[in-house]
């Protein structure tokens, strides 16, 4: 996935207020908090509910606090929501359909010894493991 697409993924230039073209924008971008918006425009195309970005990315009332107070995410808020997108992406990229590959992440998998890859994607390291599962899955080598 390009850094524009997953740019476009967390809202485009009207949520998060700039363009991003680089990894190096997108980067500068997350270093800075961004913004609530990116958060809510996730919510809205359907990729993930907001109950699930709750618990991934930022507390219900954190979230609510920050867009009360005209706030930015949190660099390591920001940057657990594109990890979080990024994964997503990639679901639905290796899987090639969208719905399908929400389901496949909400599901325990043998390949992830019985836990859901949504999950593991609160952490770095859980994110790389599920990336490496959908890389089986591209491959067809199954998970």
């Amino acid at each position: 996935m390009t850094t524009q697409a997953l740019a476009a993924r967390l809202g485009g230039r009207q949520a998060l207020g700039r363009d991003i073209r680089s990894d190096l924008d997108l980067e500068d971008a997350v270093r800075a908090g961004l913004p609530v918006k990116a958060f809510e425009s996730v919510v809205e195309t359907g990729a993930l509910r907001a109950t699930e970005l709750h618990s991934l990315v930022i507390p219900r009332r954190t979230l609510a606090h920050r867009k009360r107070l005209g706030r930015r995410l949190s660099s390591e808020q920001s940057d657990r929501l594109t990890r979080v997108v990024r994964v997503v992406a990639s679901a639905e990229e290796a899987i090639g359909d969208g719905a399908k590959a929400r389901r496949w992440l909400r599901k325990p998998n043998r390949a992830l010894q019985g836990r859901r890859p949504l999950d593991l994607l609160a952490s770095d390291v859980g994110a790389r493991l599920v990336e490496r599962v959908l890389g089986r899955i591209e491959h067809g080598l199954g998970a």
